[in-house]
């Protein structure tokens, strides 16, 4: 299967708590729901198709248990365009410590080699949102095949953020790019491997 992470982030990289004031609120996060004001009619269909062409969802055990307490609880979920696909989809959640999962069609993954395997086997994509530690893992062992960014124009100044103040190098091949009339930038990538660095002083 294809493996594509879609994330939402602030211009200064912040992925926490995009949805609500309460989402989550660990580490002392007080700015939620920066992303709502952003999900205008351009965004929101970008991310309808995109939760529509999944085959199945792959998550982290904090943004499972998010998503499980929000989408997994919706009434009548077949009439909305992302509760629909979350709820026939398959789901797998990457955890060492979840030992049970409350959501319907849900399989618990431990290890990397337990996505390589599901990653191996016959089908379309298989999508991540939001589990930003299970992405960094995920690309430090090469099994992003593609990630969307919906960057937000605002700068919230705290929170968890997609990628760490040090960390593995990576560079990244533009596949495609928009902007909504708001000013949310919808960037496809692909992994590139390591980016090239220059190695001499430019001559004047």
């Amino acid at each position: 299967m294809k493996l594509t992470t879609i994330t939402w982030v602030t211009v200064d990289g912040v992925m926490q708590g995009l949805g609500g004031q309460d989402e989550d609120r660990s580490g002392g996060f007080e700015r939620g729901g920066w992303a709502t004001p952003y999900f205008d009619d351009e965004a929101a269909a970008f991310a309808y198709q995109v939760f529509q062409r999944a085959d199945a969802f792959l998550f982290g055990r904090r943004t499972y248990e998010i998503f499980a307490g929000y989408w997994g609880v919706m009434p009548d979920p077949d009439s909305n365009p992302i509760a629909g696909p979350l709820n026939r989809q398959p789901k797998y959640v990457a955890s060492t410590t979840l030992t049970e999962a409350r959501w319907a069609h849900t399989t618990v993954l431990s290890g990397t080699d337990a996505i390589r395997e599901l990653k191996a086997q016959p089908g379309g994509e298989l999508q991540v949102h939001g589990s930003g530690n299970l992405i960094r893992s995920l690309l430090n062992h090469g099994l992003v095949d593609e990630m969307i960014l919906f960057t937000c124009p605002i700068v919230v100044g705290q929170g968890t953020r997609l990628f760490p103040g040090s960390g593995p190098d990576l560079a990244l091949d533009l596949v495609e790019s928009r902007t909504t009339a708001i000013g949310v930038t919808i960037q496809v990538y692909r992994p590139g491997g390591r980016p090239r660095y220059e190695t001499a002083a430019s001559n004047p």
